[in-house]
């Protein structure tokens, strides 16, 4: 199967670089495939009767200018199927097959397991479009909106993205998982999706931005670790869609950033802690939400030791993050890591052979960057001189996956029994009143250059356009 170079072609029914016209078969099977996508998207995407939004659309997948922007009609947007550009001579990185040329198919001994990779991530695709479904209702300006339809369609062609995968390298076994992945959903009783993370609800635009800095961002981290698997069409996937992540990202960043500065500027310009009487979300809100998404997030890297992701390294099919960069020699077979435990009931640290602790690893690189819009956050909270900051609880906090399932840990890592976390728990994580407060600021404003009282305007608009731009049109 040929790639062409960069650019992609728009003039078939499934926009793709993979020069999919001359792959007949493959061919068929995706378009018999994509009435099933559109009717899911019609049943579970967007709720917002609108007639067009502003997004950004690929046209190639160089490094350099790879996006269109213009109104699209949401229901027309062209899905499709983008990949990299193959790297010449590129070999694999790590593991047992270090140094030899990667794969363009998959090798027999290795098929049900990168099978399996590839639908855990496909799964969490367009569970997050189930779960913001309805947040369009409620958005707190155009420019916000916007923001949650260009997730919600990357969301949609990132499925697309592990759906042609399993179309085209896995025969009937991937073809019969492309359509379970259409049928579940997220928060069903009947058919979950595979994840917990992804089968909470975002009720309001705050979990929404909690969710994208924390929640998408393990997403950046696992992307990163598949694109350098062996299986180059994998990785070349994920590369790409690495660039669409880093907007998700942006918009969560940026998003909490708002929340912040204008809860900073009610409790300044009305000399209280308490702003939730002038419309404002309080700081212990903003923590509670904090904590709950950072800790259910954690729980998607898995167990701190795991024979699985220890037989994915050794095989090539999932590395480290950053790999290249790492100075060691890439196989770790000799080597030992500390990771989290249990000791005498309380939070530590013990050593395991480091290719068994890869988990560990990754929440470790992920903590690295979390750190990174608390330190964000913190900023904005000392220049509007409010004394109180922001925190990441402990790791042990509120966690449903790994050594720290249980146990009952406060936000400071203190082990508590099962009667006082169950009584204080809504000092630590967002209860019932907090979450009807919320519910309660969640008044849509769908004109042009206006905001809801509860977040800050953005610094700059998209695409260098203004706030007041007409970011979506209504029918």
């Amino acid at each position: 199967m040929t790639t062409m170079a960069g650019s992609i072609d728009y003039g078939e029914r499934i926009p793709n670089n993979v020069d999919l016209a001359h792959d007949r078969r493959l061919q068929r099977a995706l378009e018999s495939w994509q009435p099933k996508f559109l009717h899911w998207w019609q049943e579970m995407g967007p709720a917002t009767p609108h007639r067009d939004v502003y997004l950004r659309t690929a046209v190639s997948v160089g490094r350099d200018g790879w996006a269109h922007f213009d109104h699209v009609v949401l229901p027309e947007y062209r899905w499709g199927i983008f990949l990299s550009e193959r790297e010449p001579g590129r070999t694999v990185g790590f593991g047992a097959h270090q140094g030899e040329p990667v794969w363009e198919q998959v090798p027999g001994e290795y098929r049900s397991e990168l099978r399996r990779l590839i639908v855990i991530q496909g799964d969490t695709e367009p569970a997050s479009v189930e779960q913001q479904r309805h947040l369009g209702m409620t958005a707190p300006s155009l420019y916000d909106l916007r923001n949650l339809f260009q997730i919600n369609v990357e969301e949609g062609r990132h499925l697309w993205a592990m759906v042609y995968l399993l179309h085209a390298y896995f025969g009937r076994d991937g073809r019969d998982e492309a359509e379970a992945l259409l049928m579940r959903n997220s928060g069903s009783s009947d058919a979950p999706r595979i994840l917990g993370a992804f089968n909470e609800p975002t009720p309001d635009w705050l979990a929404f931005y909690m969710f994208t800095y924390f929640t998408d961002r393990d997403g950046k981290f696992q992307l990163g670790t598949l694109k350098e698997s062996a299986f180059d069409p994998l990785s070349r996937t994920c590369e790409f869609m690495l660039r669409e992540e880093a907007h998700h990202m942006f918009v969560g960043t940026t998003g909490v950033d708002r929340v912040v500065e204008r809860t900073a500027q009610l409790m300044r310009e009305h000399d209280t802690d308490d702003i939730r009487a002038h419309g404002g979300i309080p700081l212990d809100i903003i923590q509670r939400y904090l904590n709950f998404h950072f800790s259910v997030s954690l729980d998607l890297f898995g167990g701190e030791t795991s024979s699985n992701v220890a037989a994915y390294y050794t095989a090539g099919l999932k590395g480290r993050w950053q790999e290249p960069r790492r100075k060691d020699d890439h196989r770790l077979v000799d080597s030992l890591i500390a990771v989290d435990s249990v000791v005498d009931g309380r939070p530590s640290m013990v050593e395991v052979p480091a290719l068994t602790g890869l988990n560990q690893d990754l929440r470790r690189e992920y903590l690295r960057d979390c750190n990174s819009g608390l330190a964000r956050w913190n900023r904005i909270l000392e220049e509007a001189g409010v004394e109180r900051r922001l925190s990441l609880p402990h790791q042990a906090f509120n966690r449903h996956v790994g050594a720290f399932a249980g146990i009952h840990a406060t936000p400071a890592g203190e082990v508590v029994d099962d009667e006082t976390w169950e009584r204080r728990r809504d000092e630590w994580l967002p209860g019932r009143a907090d979450l009807d407060f919320v519910a309660s600021l969640m008044q849509p404003v769908h004109e042009p250059g206006r905001i809801a009282g509860w977040v800050a305007p953005p610094k700059v608009g998209i695409n260098d356009q203004p706030f007041a731009y007409e970011y979506v049109r209504f029918a």
